[in-house]
């Protein structure tokens, strides 16, 4: 313990527990970090090196970026990735945004039973309800609109996942905190749910908007399983399954592959540089009281 005057005593920073928990943080810090650090150190090998399994480049091949970025049509396909992915969060917020707000602050028959019947629904496994989904959108549950199947186009890869339940569960949780006092002053002065949404509610809740767009859109994103299963032509490819198809006409280039993949988190790294002061401020306040 350091001793100051007039008997008063600080705690000793660097205690055992202390140096017992920065030990823990580090080595998980370093476990987190090197698959990271070694996408890096692998993207600026060369083929032979990469395949060798060396440690670090002899000298750094910025040329395997190059050769990325201008092959297999990559920039056209990062577009797509783009494109897909902010039209999914605008759909995600268009639809989770009022039904949250319904479930938080508006009462009406069955509201419960239809939030936990909601919630009972995340238990079911992303995998078992890819053939329903498949089902829907080639048309052989119910007509659709814009066309008989929506296989190969951006409205199959996009609506199916603009209902997003976890989604409306953190909005809810969110919205529930919002002071009732609020909404008896906005009553009064003759206000209309849709006009306190707009209002109030969103700009109280930009933070946790934020939080839920930026995860919509990594989500989105990183979706492999779904364009692979509905696409057959490569006009609406993301970068995922663009990389996919890379392997497989590039060989194990390892050097190749490292390169195609940090180009293809580079948007989102972006994306959360730039939205990181709200991501955490949602995250310090979304545990605290009314």
């Amino acid at each position: 313990m350091f001793y100051l005057e007039k008997g008063l005593v600080m705690t000793n920073y660097f205690s055992k527990e202390t140096r017992i928990q920065y030990v823990i943080l580090i080595l998980v810090f370093i476990v987190s970090i090197y698959p990271f650090l070694y996408m890096i150190s692998t993207s600026l090998m060369t083929a032979g090196e990469a395949a060798n399994n060396y440690m670090f480049p002899s000298r750094p091949m910025y040329e395997n970026y190059i050769e990325v970025w201008t092959s297999n049509r990559f920039q056209r396909y990062t577009l797509n990735s783009i494109v897909i992915s902010s039209i999914t969060v605008v759909g995600v917020l268009l639809f989770s945004i009022p039904a949250a707000y319904s479930f938080a602050r508006i009462n009406f028959p069955f509201k419960n039973f239809i939030f936990y019947f909601l919630l009972i629904s995340l238990m079911i496994p992303e995998i078992i309800t890819l053939l329903p989904h498949l089902l829907i959108i080639r048309g052989e549950i119910f007509p659709l609109p814009f066309g008989p199947s929506w296989m190969n186009s951006l409205q199959g890869l996009t609506v199916p996942f603009m209902g997003n339940i976890f989604v409306i569960f953190l909005l809810r949780q969110y919205f529930k905190k919002i002071p009732n006092e609020l909404w008896d002053a906005a009553r009064m002065d003759g206000s209309s749910h849709l006009y306190f949404l707009i209002k109030i509610v969103i700009p109280m809740s930009k933070p946790i908007i934020v939080t839920v767009a930026l995860f919509t859109f990594i989500l989105a994103w990183n979706a492999f399983a779904w364009p692979l299963l509905i696409l057959t032509r490569d006009e609406w490819y993301p970068v995922t399954v663009s990389i996919y198809s890379f392997v497989r006409e590039v060989g194990p280039n390892f050097n190749l592959l490292m390169a195609a993949s940090l180009i293809a988190i580079f948007p989102i790294l972006l994306l959360y540089f730039f939205t990181q002061k709200l991501f955490l401020e949602s995250i310090s306040n979304f545990g605290l009281k009314q």
